[in-house]
């Protein structure tokens, strides 16, 4: 199985778009950790899972979503609510609270990605406005019999292999 995952897109929608033409059929699910700032209801957010950010003001995203992926639980939301830009250990609760081995979150605008105890935690960074980098990222991932591939992409698409990493589940 693979998904696509991006967040802090802030206004953008051609790049969206270019995004879903480019992976939307290769991938088997779409995530957007929050922070659109578009209508729940707008044709670039069809075909994501979404869940709310802090710079979304439309009630119709949820705060979180949960989604099974193959052999995983996937656990996402936007991260504010969970003080990610200080510590992962509240958000951790809730992953374990709801039985989640891979977590996608936003909201710090930092790219990254951290195995802790068993539970994968991906951050796409940001699209628009990225933090500690100067391209804006994305990120494609792949399910290979109990090994997950993370690749971050920048906006164009290219693999950015100092990010790119394969984790053990």
């Amino acid at each position: 199985m693979k998904a696509l995952i991006i967040s802090d897109s802030h206004g953008l929608t051609n790049e969206l778009e270019m995004i879903k033409e480019r992976h939307g059929h290769e991938v088997d699910v779409m995530i957007h950790c929050g922070d659109s700032e578009l209508e729940s209801t707008s044709k670039e957010m069809e075909s994501f899972i979404t869940v709310r950010g802090n710079c979304d003001f439309d009630s119709g995203y949820p705060n979180e979503a949960i989604y099974e992926f193959g052999d995983n639980k996937i656990y996402t939301t936007h991260g504010h609510l969970y003080n990610v830009k200080m510590t992962l250990m509240n958000l951790d609760y809730r992953a374990r609270e709801v039985g989640a081995n891979i977590v996608c979150f936003g909201h710090s605008h930092v790219a990254g990605t951290e195995l802790i105890d068993g539970v994968l935690y991906i951050n796409p960074g940001s699209i628009r406005l990225p933090r500690m980098r100067k391209e804006g990222t994305y990120v494609t991932i792949e399910e290979r019999a109990h090994e997950m591939i993370v690749k971050f992409h920048d906006i164009d698409g290219y693999v950015i292999k100092s990010l790119t990493t394969v984790v053990n589940l």
